[in-house]
């Protein structure tokens, strides 16, 4: 069978320091006093007091690693960004230098096709208005005879 003794602390000032310390004369259930102290550390931490708390957990070694993967992992972002960035600035700068006035020439080019298409068009059309076997009479100030053929009545 198992027996519990109450241990006292023969040193009065160390058990004035610690939260969980309970002085003789007042002994609650340990319960009541827990969620006192629970209560008081919460409003006075903040997320950075309980991470730096941390400190005494966790191993130099180990805390030293962590900041070196930190730290390189920082360092390879910015690299890559700055890389990043080079290349894109690259590939603008090229696409305004070069792609712009050739999309431009292009468009000029375009463009002139399409005169050239019309004027041969309405030089076709003329021709085809003014040739022998047309539906539309001559213009009058030109010098072909008109047709002799097939004429309609009242013609």
């Amino acid at each position: 069978m198992v027996k519990v003794e109450i241990v006292e602390e023969k040193d009065p000032q160390s058990s004035g320091n610690s939260p969980y310390a309970s002085s003789s004369s007042s002994r609650h259930s340990s319960q009541e006093s827990i969620s006192s102290i629970s209560s008081e550390l919460s409003a006075e931490e903040n997320l950075y007091d309980r991470i730096s708390a941390l400190v005494d957990i966790v191993p130099p070694t180990t805390r030293h690693n962590i900041s070196t993967k930190f730290s390189s992992a920082a360092s390879f972002v910015r690299i890559s960004g700055k890389v990043i960035g080079n290349i894109v600035w690259i590939v603008t700068t090229s696409a305004l230098l070069v792609g712009l006035p050739l999309a431009l020439s292009l468009e000029d080019e375009a463009k002139i096709v399409a005169q050239e298409r019309e004027m041969i068009a309405q030089q076709q059309g003329a021709q085809q208005m003014l040739s022998p076997g047309s539906a539309y009479p001559p213009p009058p100030g030109s010098n072909q005879a008109p047709q002799k053929g097939i004429v309609p009545p009242g013609f």
